[in-house]
């Protein structure tokens, strides 16, 4: 029996090795088949310094600076000793004597995962990590794994053992877009990495282990009592003596975080936003991207160089006017009130046609949505101007004393109503411009034609408009996306003088040097004659003094503007124009739900008097 137990296990145990050795082999082959691709990929780049992003108010002074990585490459020899020993002795002691990846601790790794059930522990080596910080994705896979064995052996075959060790002390993610042990002591301590204590260094070794959890800007606790585990582990290995050690953990770490300027990171946010499609017209990305059939690649390697621009330490000079912005922003935010009421409002320099202030919510931070970049929302009536009534004086006779009937009216089955329902009779222009009537518009739009009207709307820089949005209830604010308050100012600056010129958040981008890089090279575009100017600045005139905008008040001579109100209520939207800005205010909640109650309060109206001061 005992003879037969023992064939039984030793047939058992012969066909697990075999099957070992199968999987082995399978990913052996896989491997092999991409070692020349390996060898290939394997590039020694230089870890640069990332310098801040500077953006410059209209005076060119400084109101932020944005990090998208903060580095400072360090050569080994000004790595402090002890800062190698505390990588080495807590990642991979034995980094001098393996060939890229470490048997042992991969063995260790396979018997406790395979315990677990589980691909958690993963015995990897300082050259192993530095391969999948370059090179793979970071997801656990035995496939991956192979390969990533095939990688470290071949980078050590290329690499010095210092030079490996120097790139992942460099390479090293300490949380909060720092990256490296060098820009670690900037960042935290604001120290070159050689004046700090052992404490202070023990104490930056132990956010990489955990990024998230030891990130000591959110969880001091946490990192401080990774760094005491690491000071026994100097200890253990005789780097410094147990006195030593205990001293150390005793002493206090007083954080002395880099400051960064940032101020107004409502406009900050929406001009990062316009640089990435300053450098796709610029360098002929956004023509690639209208013309290829694979958009997704075009759009990595766009956002490629944007990233690369972002971290060579460029300026971005913009239009913010900060004195404007600090009191629009007060301003909105005290009509706003307490609650979950939000707007979004964009204001243009109606002499340099720049986007001198924006409000994007209230308690806005860079990493919230941005209201006015990119929430589109329904324009209700506000694109009637632009539609239908500016087209209208440009194509025909009709002037605003002209009548037009506003009775009921259908084109096909889309039969448009007047607010409550109201039937009129014949009535001036004026009036029904006044009073937003929906009938005289659409017979207007008629009358012009479809097409000629919604020509005229895709002159502007309306980003969201598909082929869908050429019908008659885009006249109406129909559309099958919607606007930003940014894309509505921008188009009611036509109305200053009958010109069109974009409206931007960018003066110009220069890089470290001071050298320009980017400039926006927009043209003119007339797009209304006088005459036309002139019957929509009355229109919109009378709009304030007779009509739908009858609350809007500025001290600043001329102000006109349009109102328009979404189906149930869902949006309130006004633009306009003072005599020295461009204004367009979106009210609502971001969960879109029934504002009636908030109609007669006019509380848009005197957000847009605010920002048109």
């Amino acid at each position: 029996m005992r003879k037969f137990f023992g064939i039984l296990l030793t047939a058992v145990a012969a066909f697990f090795i075999a099957y070992i050795f199968k999987l082995l082999f399978v990913e052996w082959e896989v491997a092999q088949a991409r070692v020349t691709q390996i060898e290939s990929s394997i590039e020694l780049k230089e870890v640069a310094s990332s310098l801040p992003v500077k953006l410059l108010d209209e005076n060119d002074a400084v109101f932020s600076e944005e990090y998208v990585e903060w580095r400072q490459p360090l050569a080994l020899e000004n790595i402090p000793l002890v800062a190698q020993q505390l990588v080495l002795f807590s990642e991979d002691v034995h980094f001098y004597d393996h060939i890229g990846f470490d048997v042992s601790a991969i063995a260790r790794a396979f018997v406790a995962n395979a315990d677990s059930g589980e691909k958690s522990q993963g015995g990897s080596t300082i050259t192993q990590q530095l391969v999948r910080m370059r090179y793979l994705q970071e997801e656990k896979s035995y496939e991956r794994k192979v390969l990533e064995l095939f990688y470290a052996h071949e980078l050590e075959q290329v690499l010095t053992k210092e030079q490996i060790l120097s790139l992942y002390l460099n390479e090293m993610y300490y949380s909060n877009q720092v990256y490296g042990i060098g820009g670690a002591a900037t960042f935290y301590f604001q120290q070159p990495l050689a004046e700090l204590s052992v404490a202070q260094v023990a104490f930056l070794t132990a956010i990489p282990n955990n990024p998230s959890h030891y990130n000591p800007l959110v969880n001091f606790a946490n990192t401080k009592a990774r760094q005491e585990l690491l000071l026994d582990v100097l200890v253990k290995h005789n780097a410094i003596s147990a006195e030593q050690g205990e001293e150390a953990k005793a002493e206090a770490i007083v954080l002395n975080v880099k400051p960064k300027i940032e101020k107004f990171p409502a406009y900050s946010s929406l001009a990062l936003h316009e640089l990435r499609a300053l450098v796709a017209r610029a360098e002929g990305y956004e023509d690639r991207l209208t013309k290829a059939s694979d958009k997704d690649a075009i759009e990595q390697q766009l956002n490629e160089r944007v990233h690369y621009l972002l971290q060579s330490g460029i300026t971005v000079h913009t239009n913010l006017r900060p004195e404007k912005q600090a009191r629009d922003e007060q301003a909105i935010s005290r009509l706003l009130g307490n609650g979950q009421l939000q707007s979004a409002v964009t204001t243009v320099d109606n002499q340099t046609r720049g986007i001198v202030s924006v409000y994007a919510g209230k308690n806005f931070e860079k990493t919230h949505f941005n209201r006015a970049a990119r929430g589109t929302r329904q324009p209700g009536s506000t694109l009637k101007p632009l539609m239908v009534y500016a087209p209208l004086f440009e194509t025909t006779s009709y002037a605003p004393q002209s009548y037009v009937n506003a009775g009921s009216y259908c084109i096909g089955n889309f039969c448009p109503q007047n607010y409550g329902g109201a039937v009129y009779g014949s009535v001036p222009v004026t009036v029904a411009f006044r009073y937003s009537y929906n009938t005289p518009a659409i017979r207007l739009l008629n009358t012009i034609g479809l097409s000629t009207g919604y020509g005229y709307l895709k002159q502007f820089n309306f980003k969201h408009l598909t082929d869908a949005d050429e019908n008659f209830a885009t006249a109406l604010g129909g559309l099958t996306y919607g606007v930003t308050s940014t894309e509505l100012a921008d188009a009611y600056t036509s109305f200053i003088d009958g010109s069109y010129l974009p409206a931007h958040t960018i003066r110009k981008v220069t890089d470290a040097n001071g050298e320009l890089l980017f400039k926006w090279e927009d043209k003119v575009n007339y797009i209304w004659s006088p005459r036309t100017t002139r019957y929509m600045r009355e229109l919109l005139a009378d709009v304030v003094n007779n009509g739908t905008a009858d609350r809007v008040y500025t001290s600043t001579g001329y102000v006109g503007a349009k109102t328009g109100t979404t189906n149930d209520f869902k949006d309130y939207w006004i633009a306009g124009l003072s005599s020295r800005y461009t204004t367009a205010v979106w009210l609502g909640f971001d969960t879109p739900q029934n504002m009636e109650w908030l109609e007669d309060s006019r509380l848009h109206h005197y957000i847009f008097s605010a920002a048109a001061e």
